[in-house]
């Protein structure tokens, strides 16, 4: 009798705790995860000098060690169904010259697992102080599942070599591997008016890959960019890129939890820079209408704007464009100019907004709503998700809303404990 009431008591509390979790609005976590690992300085970081070069094709399975530093030079493939397995702590610097790049090729892994004490770094090989947004490439994995671009199969336009450059297909359960405690500093470089890579590009990737733990800083286009694909992915950090925070397009479905934009308009460029972009296509000529369009499900994020003085190029925090599901949940966001603009397009017919939903979110010190483009469908578009939704608009300081909002030293953006409204009480 005893075990079934201690069992009971067990569920009980399990249930409890889940139903906490999903009422705490943004970043959750019973201490701040992104202690030991982060870096919000990295222009004044010491790396080691490197010691061997990374160049060409990887064509068999390789290990990066951490005794070492590598030095990444021109565009390197990793090619032929090879894993290339990298220690954690192991430092890898992009070169500036052949804009340094990293590219899991279709059918290809890696294995970056670095530790929360441990980290996997990847950043400039300038000399601290020296370093800027675009110093190297950046990472791009290229899977097997699938996208909504005809034939179903489709390629980068970053001038990578045609024999390699594919991404697409029909399994979704495609695994490139795992990213885990993992640093991206000073990517993205711009190959021209038109072509910029990210700081992590990630076309047609599976959901058995494992992406967690990882943190963008620096990167002079987007952070995280999903070209389809159907992953499941937490604990991200895009810090200060100067192009969006999370882009989306081609068909993805996207699951994302646990997640921190952290903008400075400083940083931002003009070409309309957001912490969430999300459309399904580029051109609806060039889409597969029968596909699956974009279905982003965000929650428990945070998006924030340090700087509180309404100066620099602050825009909206989210867009999203016509035929495009996105859902965000239990969420903050805090500082944006309005807080969603949704493409004139759209409409305010029923049947376009409800792809999308915004619930339980803190709105705080956001000069506007859910607007559009085409301003004659506002007044529809606030009444309809506006009633009922939990939406929170407020006015608050950033240190009233978040534990410690400070990248200066160890930042805390938890929702503060003492603030009602932010844990979801």
């Amino acid at each position: 009798m005893k075990t079934k009431i201690h069992a009971v008591i067990i569920t009980l509390i399990s249930t409890f705790l889940l139903q906490a979790q999903q009422q705490t609005k943004g970043i959750f976590g019973t201490n701040n995860w992104m202690n030991n690992w982060t870096n919000f300085k990295p222009a004044i970081n010491e790396y080691n000098e490197a010691t061997n070069i990374i160049a060409g094709t990887i064509d068999k399975d390789t290990r990066l060690l951490k005794r070492n530093t590598y030095h990444l030079v021109g565009v390197v493939y990793v090619t032929n169904n090879a894993t290339l397995t990298i220690e954690p702590g192991t430092v890898i610097r992009g070169d500036d010259k052949t804009c340094g790049t990293l590219v899991i090729t279709n059918g290809a892994k890696i294995m970056a697992e670095g530790l929360e004490t441990d980290p996997i770094v990847f950043t400039s090989e300038n000399e601290k102080n020296n370093r800027k947004p675009g110093d190297w490439g950046g990472i791009i994995i290229l899977g097997k599942a699938p996208i909504n671009t005809l034939g179903g199969v489709h390629t980068l336009p970053f001038d990578l070599e045609p024999t390699l450059n594919h991404y697409g297909g029909q399994d979704a359960e495609d695994n490139s591997g795992v990213m885990k405690y993992v640093r991206i500093e000073y990517a993205g470089r711009k190959l021209s008016a038109s072509k910029e890579l990210n700081g992590l590009s990630l076309a047609g990737v599976g959901r058995k890959t494992v992406l967690s733990n990882i943190q963008i800083s620096f990167s002079n286009d987007d952070s995280f960019e999903c070209y389809g694909g159907d992953l499941n992915m937490s604990n991200l950090i895009s810090y200060r890129t100067t192009d969006d925070d999370f882009d989306f397009t081609q068909g993805a479905q996207i699951n994302i939890t646990n997640s921190i934009a952290v903008r400075h308009p400083f940083s931002s460029d003009i070409s309309g820079s957001r912490c969430f972009e999300v459309d399904s296509y580029d051109k609806v000529q060039n889409t597969d209408m029968t596909k699956k369009m974009t279905k982003i499900n965000a929650s428990n994020i945070t998006l924030i704007n340090l700087e509180e003085n309404n100066q620099g190029l602050v825009r909206e925090s989210i867009y999203v464009r016509e035929n495009t599901f996105f859902d965000l949940n239990n969420s903050i966001v805090a500082g944006f100019s309005p807080f969603v603009l949704l493409e004139g397009n759209i409409g305010n017919g029923k049947e376009n907004l409800s792809k999308m939903s915004f619930k339980n979110t803190i709105v705080n010190n956001c000069n506007g709503g859910i607007t559009s483009e085409s301003s004659s469908s506002d007044a529809a578009i606030q009444n309809y998700y506006n009633p009922n939704s939990g939406l929170e608009y407020t006015k608050m300081k950033n240190i009233e809303l978040f534990i410690t909002p400070n990248i200066k030293g160890n930042p805390d953006f938890r929702a503060n404990t003492n603030n009602t409204i932010a844990i979801g009480n």
